[in-house]
């Protein structure tokens, strides 16, 4: 048996409650803002979940990928600082869809789309972890919930609140006195770890529908525009401030539809700026252009400038092999998760760390009518109108792919 005097940090009543009430419910979901604590309460629950928990049947993590399952659940419970000796009880190699934890072996499922929910089709579990439950297709939870028939089988899920309509919230949050299930909300004020500091550059971070979600912790609608924050008379320069390095071309491929490929650099004060902007419309100049067309023309543009990435729409296929032929060795698969990216965007215009220069004329005009959809918001989905967003998806692609070169240098 686990004993909690092993873990080290300081534990809130209401984390502290959380985990003694978990074990008393079949579904237990922690909501609420970002950093607000409600990871570790869960992660140690599942730690005396797996202590405690039957011999029959398999003890489950689900996450979005395993990448996330990796990054939001196995490392800090692999992390000394939060679990003292027990991290030393979590073995996994990078990559593996198995772990040990407490000489347990645990299952990593990825639950990406609808196909996923055939992983576990005739499985039998007594535990499941998920990691973002609101990210998960709502079948394969379904499926998870079936799953789970061995005598006192549980699930323990955390999220971030999403949209008022989402299935979790209407058909389960909602639903808790009908359901054997147990919910805590948690804010900011509920991790007594947090320093005041680190509290105000978080909500910095955070802006419009995001901060209402991940720092208020309220299941709020994504409606109105996309971009509420965008003004060019902030966020549009005439002169390009001195650069000091330029990080990549982000592209979105059209044949039909326009073309669209922006310039991201990072400049000497510690920001990032579009510099500059190629489009193609076929509505405008007539001309259709195959991928041999577009890979010539875009090198032409590019000119001597040798950014470090050319990020590609990832359905793009056939025209990323054509700039592999043409000697691009620079390629890389944009990420593309659009409201991750989205609010990456939202995050650096409302902190002023991202600025356009006036020649990227479609990018300034695609802004302003950038607009959620009201249609995927009845249904619990975030979806932007796909209308006028091409380069608007090329500088997503930019900025969410090369995150992991920009931050460091970014003020």
């Amino acid at each position: 048996m686990m004993d909690l005097d092993q873990v080290t940090g300081i534990l809130s009543p209401k984390q502290i409650k959380s985990i003694v009430e978990c074990q008393r419910a079949r579904i237990s979901v922690w909501t609420g803002a970002v950093r607000s604590g409600k990871t570790l309460s869960s992660l140690l629950a599942l730690l005396f979940g797996i202590a405690d928990a039957p011999s029959h049947g398999l003890v489950l993590i689900v996450g979005r990928t395993l990448q996330t399952i990796e990054r939001n659940t196995l490392d800090p419970l692999q992390d000394p600082e939060l679990f003292g000796s027990i991290a030393g009880q979590v073995q996994h190699t990078r990559g593996s869809t198995t772990a040990t934890i407490l000489g347990r072996t645990v299952h990593l499922v990825g639950a990406s789309d609808a196909r996923a929910e055939g992983r576990i089709r005739g499985v039998t579990a007594c535990l499941a972890y998920v990691d973002e439950a609101t990210l998960l297709p709502e079948g394969f939870w379904t499926q998870l919930l079936a799953r789970l028939s061995v005598p006192g089988a549980r699930v323990l899920a955390t999220t971030n609140p999403d949209s008022p309509a989402h299935w979790l919230r209407t058909k389960f949050l909602l639903r808790s006195r009908e359901l054997d299930l147990a919910q805590w909300h948690f804010t900011l004020d509920d991790n007594p770890s947090l320093q005041p500091e680190y509290v105000a550059s978080l909500k910095a971070e955070y802006v419009g529908l995001w901060y209402r979600r991940f720092i208020e912790g309220e299941w709020i609608a994504a409606e109105g525009a996309v971009y509420d924050m965008w003004n060019p008379a902030r966020h549009v320069v005439t002169e390009l401030p001195p650069i000091r390095q330029t990080l990549a071309v982000g592209v979105d491929y059209g044949t039909r539809n326009p073309f669209a490929a922006v310039q991201l650099a990072v400049t000497d004060d510690r920001r990032l700026v579009v510099t500059r902007e190629w489009r193609h419309d076929p509505s405008i100049s007539r001309r259709q252009l195959t991928d041999a067309d577009f890979s010539r023309e875009l090198r032409q543009w590019l000119g001597a400038e040798r950014p470090r990435w050319l990020v590609v729409d990832p359905s793009a296929a056939s025209f990323k092999l054509q700039l592999f032929h043409d000697g691009q060795s620079n390629v890389m698969d944009a990420r593309n998760d659009v409201v991750d990216g989205i609010r990456q965007v939202s995050s650096l215009l409302a902190t002023d760390r991202l600025v356009v220069h006036e020649s990227a004329e479609g990018l300034i005009t695609e802004f302003p009518g950038y607009a959620w959809d009201d249609a995927a918001a009845e249904k619990g989905e975030d979806r932007p109108i796909k209308a006028a967003d091409h380069s608007l998806d090329a500088l997503r692609y930019a900025i969410a792919s090369t995150e992991f070169m920009w931050r460091p240098m970014i003020r």
